[in-house]
């Protein structure tokens, strides 16, 4: 291993004077008198203009900040050395868990450097493995990822969807798994819809063209079910389902592994489901509707032995499995099969080997335990360590399973599973020029602004020193149910190894704790998730982790909201803040792309004038004021981003660069041919990295060594 020094230099130049090294002009944005009138109170909106990503002006808007952030970046004296360690460090093999479809496994797997993963099959276990799709030949840049990738039941055919530039547009092809060659098929309009095999073709949903020079920022509605022949065209693709009086839903066809029954789940918003039933057995059988309404969340796991599973947290915030026979499907008389844990969260389970395979989260981190069919409990499935566990594939009559676990110091190990034996051996482990001995992970409870008790991860060296001089990353999301769990990010090594502690905060509007402690943090109470981000700073700072000259706070998305808000509300804590492709203007969020369906978790200024105004009072965009002590600031948003469309970020740059006169740099990012995040080649990682490190020691007045 090569010999690194591990420890950072705290330069003698304090962190105002190193941002005050460079002086930095700003572009002008201009501005215009448009406003909004919300239940009688004006609203002004001088930058809409920027919400037209096509225009001229816009574009040039664009060029002018991003010369001005790469200039600023550039100039940070030891940015080359920041890129050459991430780039040493990223470049180790690493592999997916295999899965079994259609008689043969399939993996995937990263040389180091690769752009993208490439997908590998094998005839039978311990087989030669050989390509059968390689993602980095679709496009020079890396900018074409692999979105979806489903093999028939017969193993004949493969299904694949791709991206283009990062953008949540799918297209799906069609390839013969034996001979590897290409059919003719190539579907469009595509957004988060799976591929699911039903004989030689699939159902999949799609949404209507959108107008041109729009595709990235109108309103995606008219969501229809068709089902696609292989080796056919788009357009003689058979509708299977739409709803012409609600043309806000969106549909996400799948077919349980027999191909019995196609399940539709009908959405309106990112909580609670409807779910209708057809079964494919028989001719001209109509959808049989198993649930109406909203108020829950439902998915089909599987059919098995004359039951259909279904897990739900209908009457059960920390969910549960039911089953409801295949003969006269009906929610109202299902059973339960696992009932609800009240101290761990059910967040999935599989079949496999004639046994359930349940995954828990307690705490936020995982656990696996497995039962027979009926429910009988059989064993815990042991793991390393707290941690994660992704990837669990197994099929129904097999034996052997695959899952990989990982932490924040334990890179993705894959694990052949044992399920008869309940025996785990590791199949693959990285191997990283990095010394993971020195490095702790702790939990700790904190509580909150009303006294709720708040989990966070802390990890440090083990031989770190509280004296508040440590430089700290809080990091947090705090929405849409969506767990934050331990997990290993290459790039935040080079923030360990120079001294640097790593704080994740599980913050109410997560699915930590089930659904209550998810709507905790929705729609009036969502105050709460920024209070218990404000308060995972003052925790560290008063246990003398760290202390405000070097505390620096990110997230994404919604974590870019949480960012924007925080940083309005207690700027002082914090200096730097990294807000990420975040939703930025909450009176407008709804009206781009597919931003109406996060109405569950925010609701919208149009609800009542309660709610716009409970929005108005936090809104990111809407709450800079002039006279406040902000930290430096990095916006990173990226021109295909069509989930929260860079409206968002280029408006709150626009006005915050207009608004603060203080000394602290305030940059935009803007990434091409780049999207919300997924899919994002392995160059453009490592240089986004590059970037958010380089400019957080910069502005923290440290110069790390090696």
């Amino acid at each position: 291993m090569k010999k690194h020094i591990l420890f950072f230099g705290l330069a003698v130049v304090i962190a105002i004077t190193a941002c005050q090294q460079q002086k930095l002009h700003y572009p002008v944005a201009r501005k215009t008198d448009q406003a909004d009138d919300y239940f009688g109170t004006k609203v002004p909106d001088p930058y809409r203009w920027l919400e037209n990503d096509t225009s001229a002006e816009t574009a040039a808007w664009v060029k002018a900040e991003n010369e001005v952030t790469f200039g600023y970046l550039e100039k940070i004296p030891f940015r080359d050395k920041i890129r050459e360690r991430i780039t040493e460090i990223w470049n180790y093999p690493r592999m997916s868990s295999p899965w079994k479809a259609g008689g043969y496994y399939f993996f995937t797997k990263n040389d180091g450097l690769q752009n993208q993963s490439v997908y590998y099959m094998m005839d039978s276990l311990g087989a030669e493995p050989r390509i059968i799709l390689d993602p980095n030949t679709l496009s020079k840049d890396g900018t074409v990822a692999l979105t979806a990738f489903n093999v028939s039941r017969d193993g004949k055919y493969l299904a694949y969807g791709i991206s283009r530039g990062g953008s949540d547009w799918r297209e799906f092809f069609v390839k013969d798994v034996k001979t590897g060659k290409n059919f003719d098929d190539h579907l469009q309009w595509i957004k988060f819809s799976g591929i699911a095999w039903f004989g030689d073709g699939f159902f999949y949903s799609r949404f209507t063209v959108p107008e041109t020079g729009k595709e990235l920022s109108a309103e995606n509605k008219n969501n229809r079910v068709y089902f696609h022949e292989t080796g056919t065209r788009q357009d003689q693709d058979v509708l299977i389902y739409e709803d012409s009086q609600h043309p806000d839903w969106s549909f996400y066809p799948s077919v349980t592994e027999d191909e019995r029954f196609l399940v539709i789940s009908v959405m309106k918003s990112t909580s609670g489901n409807a779910l209708y039933i057809k079964d494919l057995s028989k001719n001209n059988e109509p959808l049989i509707p198993l649930v109406k309404d909203f108020d829950n969340d439902y998915w089909v796991v599987d059919h098995r032995n004359g039951k259909i599973y279904i897990m739900t947290n209908n009457e059960a915030p920390m969910y549960r499995l039911v089953a409801i026979s295949d003969k006269a499907p009906d929610m109202t008389k299902a059973i339960t099969i696992l009932p609800e844990n009240a101290e761990q969260v059910l967040t999935g389970v599989t079949f496999g080997g004639g046994k359930l395979i349940a995954g828990y989260m307690k705490d936020a981190h995982d656990i696996y335990s497995v039962f027979d069919p009926d429910g009988t409990f059989l064993h815990d499935v042991e793991l390393p360590s707290i941690g994660s566990v992704g990837g669990f594939n197994a099929r129904y009559k097999d034996n052997t399973a695959f899952y990989t676990f990982t932490s924040f110091t334990f890179p993705s190990v894959v694990f052949r599973y044992d399920i008869e034996r309940n025996i785990s051996t590791e199949w693959f482990k990285p191997k990283i020029d990095f010394d993971f001995d020195r490095y702790v992970t702790e939990q700790v409870f904190y509580p909150g602004k009303d006294s709720t008790m708040i989990p966070m991860f802390i990890v440090h060296r083990k031989d770190m020193e509280l004296n508040g001089k440590n430089p700290t990353w809080l990091y947090g999301y705090g929405g849409f149910n969506i767990s934050l769990t331990p997990s290993f990010r290459v790039s935040r090594l080079i923030w360990l190894e120079n001294g640097g502690v790593y704080a994740m905060a599980n913050l109410r509007g997560g699915g930590e704790y089930g659904e209550k402690w998810h709507e905790a943090g929705t729609k009036m109470n969502k105050q709460n998730v920024f209070d218990d981000f404000i308060y995972a700073a003052k925790y560290l700072i008063n246990k003398k982790y760290t202390s405000p000259e070097y505390l620096a706070c990110q997230g994404g998305s919604n974590g870019g909201l949480l960012i924007g808000a925080v940083i309005n509300q207690a700027p002082e804590l914090f200096r730097v803040a990294l807000p990420a492709v975040g939703v930025m203007d909450m009176l407008r969020y709804h009206k781009f792309t597919i931003g109406r369906f996060w109405a569950a978790d925010y609701g919208t200024s149009e609800d009542s004038k309660e709610m716009f105004e409970y929005l108005y009072h936090y809104s990111p965009l809407h709450n800079i004021k002039p006279g406040l002590p902000y930290p430096a600031v990095l916006i990173t948003t990226a021109d295909h981003d069509d989930r929260v469309v860079p409206a968002h970020s280029f408006k709150y740059a626009a006005t915050l660069q207009s608004t603060y006169k203080g000394p602290n740099p305030v940059l935009i990012r803007i990434e091409t041919k780049a999207g919300h995040g997924s899919g994002k080649p392995t160059t453009k990682r490592i240089e986004e990295a590059t970037d958010l490190y380089s400019f957080t020691f910069y502005n923290m007045g440290i110069t790390p060594k090696y």
